[in-house]
């Protein structure tokens, strides 16, 4: 059975004017594409389509999260993105995909929008895999790695040991002033 059937509208008999949808999305919705960047996830996602006399304006307007690895602790989170995509579908003589703009025949009775749902989450996903977790009220950050990455960071007059350390180099120090 085809798991993508669900996101196929029958455009020929709709009337001109705004039509709403709702999917929710979940892991086996993102395993229908190969070598896709969310593995897991859950999302809701809300279709307008407007149908006009010579095109039809899809807007997906979709939230949830994913499970990924921090970029700044590792550790493993729920990137929690959201956005709002346009999708211009226009009558052609031939069918074609240009970006923004899709070329579809006068004569296409349906129209499956799953790959351009997965297109607008996936370009809605940040560069970077992080988010401000401390304003969650349990924080997910590895707080340990953070500590040391701070104190990597800081200058290095800041980083140097205490005089009291026992290094093996320590003995070493005096070895010229005999």
């Amino acid at each position: 059975m085809d798991t993508l059937h669900q996101f196929t509208i029958p455009i020929m008999g709709l009337h001109y004017g705004i039509h709403e949808y709702k999917f929710k999305l979940d892991n086996e919705f993102f395993s229908n594409f190969e070598e896709s960047p969310i593995k897991e996830g859950k999302f809701e996602v809300k279709v307008d389509l407007d149908k006009r006399e010579d095109m039809i304006v899809f807007t997906f307007d979709f939230n949830g999260s994913f499970k990924t690895d921090c970029d700044r602790c590792l550790a493993n989170i729920d990137l929690p993105i959201e956005g709002i995509q346009d999708l211009i579908v226009k009558y052609a003589q031939e069918e074609n995909d240009i970006g923004e703009v899709v070329y579809i025949l006068q004569e296409t009775s349906e129209l499956n929008i799953a790959k351009f749902i997965y297109e607008s989450i996936c370009l809605g996903m940040p560069v970077a895999n992080i988010y401000d977790c401390e304003d969650e009220p349990e924080n997910v950050c590895d707080l340990k790695m953070l500590d040391y990455l701070e104190n990597k960071n800081k200058p290095a007059s800041e980083n140097k040991p205490d005089d009291s350390s026992n290094s093996p180099w320590d003995a070493l120090k005096d070895f010229n002033k005999n």
